[in-house]
């Protein structure tokens, strides 16, 4: 592993310059070979190799550990400075095809941002991050990555004693809207500046030779969000902490909290234990996106113009056209899971039906799409319609649905390689996470966690020995509430 860190060129104020603090005990869970490959990791080192290097007790060759600052706008309300209090980022690693990704110790200790906090994790937030993450890349979502995840040999206290992890992540970018908000609430321009075009250099180059750079840029930041969200809301992701300090500038999905997944319908879902008002429930995401936006748009004003009214007028501009461009990224999402073109009304008003029937009957999101998708391929209706209380209704909707495939005249087969490809049979379920985390914090078993991530590394595949895998759980295994870990 060859390290750079191009962020530690930026001024002190960025970050804090910090080794991992070491653990007693490290011990390899996992490392993700593929991952490793891509990123030129030499694959012949052993677990206990493997452990010390992504517990932090040993600092590879080149790295330069910091802890990075920002700020951040949390469940709304701003506090004025956070930044990396559980992790340090060892610095950037490069493909062989020359792309850049940042590596990130999470969990490794105290820094100066920890605020009385002991800078650990516990092992279950770190399984249900690797997870998650990992789940999420198969998806085709825009995600981190996880890398590697030890054991410390430690105990954490939250409200009780449990074993302590630490995660590797990969990343295109640690920066965050919150890094933005950070020199924006101390007035300093020079490093607003300094920071907005290290990442235009870094993550939109493309942007360097547009009229306003830094317009561009809000304008690109934007549609990351639109595209990431509409996407999220495809597969019935909740994030759970949409703060602006957990919101990255080049549209990953970051910081896999108390994020959960979907089961019934519902846009009201919330599972995260401190959303007591649900500000970052299932249906809330793209208006919350767009309110992220805005907060990062305050940020670009003095860098867009001089003159601050203009400059404020056409950063409104753009935060103006979120709330269409978000919604017609949306409906292109939702019609394709039905096969439906976005473009036509009926289609769109044909989604809305179905969205209504399956929030009456408390159907389950990811199972009742995909057998949708099936019915095109001429298979029985029956799974669908057991997704259904009450099947009157939906019998009457399958009848406009087919009169509507008909009217589209496109061949049944791309339709249904279409829907299967936005359709998934496996999503990482809130109850299957949980018994990966029961097995592996209460008896050092991680089978069911390793299980989980092959089922979930081909989620569009049929896998008929996993079928128990793809379904909603039985009344006492629903999961009401999920937790971050700090």
């Amino acid at each position: 592993m060859l390290f750079d860190n191009s962020y530690e060129g930026l001024p002190q104020e960025f970050y804090e310059r910090i080794n991992p603090v070491p653990v007693q005990d490290p011990k390899l869970i996992i490392f993700n070979d593929k991952l490793g490959k891509i990123l030129g990791i030499d694959k012949n080192k052993t677990p206990k190799q493997l452990a010390e290097l992504f517990s932090g007790n040993v600092i590879p060759k080149g790295s330069s550990p910091i802890a990075l600052v920002y700020a951040g706008h949390q469940f709304g309300h701003f506090v004025s400075e956070l930044g990396d209090g559980r992790a340090v980022l060892l610095g950037q690693i490069s493909t062989p095809e020359q792309k850049y990704y940042d590596v990130q110790l999470k969990g490794s200790g105290q820094t100066k941002f920890s605020r009385q906090g002991d800078g650990r994790s516990p092992l279950g937030p770190v399984i249900r991050e690797y997870i998650v993450s990992e789940a999420m890349h198969a998806l085709g979502i825009a995600s981190t990555r996880s890398l590697a995840a030890v054991t410390t040999g430690e105990k954490v206290f939250r409200e009780t004693a449990t074993p302590g992890g630490i995660l590797t992540r990969i990343a295109e970018s640690h920066i965050r809207v919150g890094t933005f908000e950070y020199f924006a609430a101390k007035d300093k321009t020079d490093n607003l500046k300094t920071l907005a075009e290290y990442a235009i250099k870094r993550h939109f180059p493309s942007l360097k030779d547009s009229t306003n750079c830094y317009l561009s840029l809000l304008e690109q930041v934007c549609d990351r969000q639109i595209e990431l969200i509409a996407k999220w809301m495809g597969i019935g992701f909740i994030h759970g902490v949409m703060n602006t300090d957990n919101t990255s500038i080049v549209g990953e999905t970051i910081d896999y909290g108390p994020c959960a997944f979907m089961d019934n319908y519902d846009p009201s879902t919330v599972f995260s234990s401190i959303d007591a008002h649900g500000r970052y429930a299932f249906g809330n995401q793209p208006s919350i996106a767009q309110w992220n936006m805005a907060c990062f748009a305050n940020c670009l004003v003095p860098l867009i113009d001089q003159d601050l009214d203009k400059a404020g007028e056409q950063a409104q501009t753009v935060i103006n056209q979120f709330p269409s461009k978000m919604n017609t990224a949306l409906m292109a999402v939702m019609c394709k899971k039905i096969g439906l073109d976005s473009s036509k009304t009926n289609s769109q008003e044909t989604l809305s039906k179905l969205l209504r029937i399956m929030l009456d009957n408390k159907s389950d999101y990811t199972l009742t799409f995909r057998y949708l998708s099936e019915i095109i391929k001429g298979k029985r209706e029956s799974l669908f319609k057991q997704q259904f209380l009450e099947h009157n209704q939906i019998s009457n909707w399958l009848k406009e649905w087919k009169e509507l495939i008909k009217d589209q005249n496109l061949d049944k087969k791309e339709i249904a390689s279409s829907m299967e490809s936005l359709n998934p049979v496996f999503i990482p379920r809130n109850h299957l996470i949980e018994r990966a985390i029961k097995a592996a914090v209460e008896n050092n078993d991680f089978s069911e966690m390793k299980t989980l991530l092959t089922i979930l590394s081909k989620p569009y595949e049929e896998q008929s020995k996993y079928d128990e895998y793809m379904k909603p759980p039985k009344p006492h295994e629903v999961v009401h509430q999920t937790f971050c870990g700090t």
